[in-house]
């Protein structure tokens, strides 16, 4: 799989990832995790590494923690959870507990998910920083109406990474927001990349364009993503995924050719026509 730099760092990071939102939600016994566990287990095995989480997602961050144990993939894994609280020592009790649950004693990346209490936040994920309990910073969102503070706040070059949805539904990213993440150094992880499944049901019964076998694009599913890795700003995509035949398809998009940004545009004209 591709890899991309982590401008902060220098360190590499795989460009296909796993978001755990509402797929790994499940309980302990669920016959689900079966699958769940060979998910992450290929991902791995292709080359992947981001998992991303939150205490939001109900047993997600459990979930990912046992299975990835149970695996003994933690080494290979880059884990992403989030901090989603008011107020200082609410806020260290649940990053805590989230460290106890996904049995790190260091996440890769914390997150404030949706800029809640940032300014309380950021002091402690500083502290964390500076004593090994995270290794980088971020802040998140998922909808376009918060785009205008998350380019303010990242000219403050105070984070490692922004999480945003991008996708071909959702491209308002490409006004201001991805500029100023390439100009400022941050690197981006892209949520929503099919806008929860909407893309999907705009193509069904469709063919993809022959052209784009171009760029090594088999899938629609790839077809979407790789337009999102298509722009230079883009560090990992995240799509959710509860099944093995997801995995392998989507890791596909992680590797080959990419559309330059001619042939982005012509993606996007194909698919408003649709």
């Amino acid at each position: 799989m591709s890899k991309r730099p982590i401008p902060r760092s220098g360190e590499m990071l795989p460009v296909i990832g796993v978001g755990t939102w509402q797929t790994f939600d499940v309980g302990p016994n669920a016959p689900e995790r079966a699958e769940l566990k060979e998910v992450l287990r290929l991902l791995a095995e292709a080359g992947g590494s981001v998992v991303d989480s939150s205490p939001m997602y109900g047993e997600a961050e459990r979930t990912v923690g046992d299975l990835t144990t149970e695996l003994g993939l933690r080494k290979k894994l880059f884990f992403a959870t989030k901090v989603w609280t008011t107020g200082r020592e609410a806020g260290i009790r649940q990053m805590e507990e989230s460290r106890r649950l996904m049995r790190a004693e260091t996440i890769d990346l914390m997150q404030v998910h949706n800029l809640v209490d940032l300014g309380t936040h950021l002091k402690t994920l500083r502290e964390w920083k500076s004593t090994g309990k995270i290794r980088y910073l971020g802040i998140t969102h998922y909808t376009a109406g918060a785009h205008a503070e998350l380019e303010r706040l990242v000219k403050t070059r105070e984070y490692d990474f922004v999480q945003i949805n991008y996708s071909l539904a959702e491209r308002e990213a490409d006004e201001r927001l991805l500029g100023a993440c390439q100009e400022s150094g941050t690197a981006v992880i892209i949520n929503r990349p099919f806008a929860h499944a909407g893309l999907f049901g705009q193509v069904r019964g469709k063919p993809l364009p022959p052209w784009a076998a171009d760029f090594d694009c088999t899938s629609w599913a790839q077809y979407f993503l790789k337009w999102v890795l298509g722009h230079p700003a883009v560090t990992c995509v995240i799509p959710g995924m509860r099944r093995v035949a997801h995995l392998k398809d989507n890791v596909q998009a992680g590797m080959g050719r990419l559309p330059d940004a001619a042939t982005r545009r012509r993606m996007v004209e194909y698919l408003d026509r649709l």
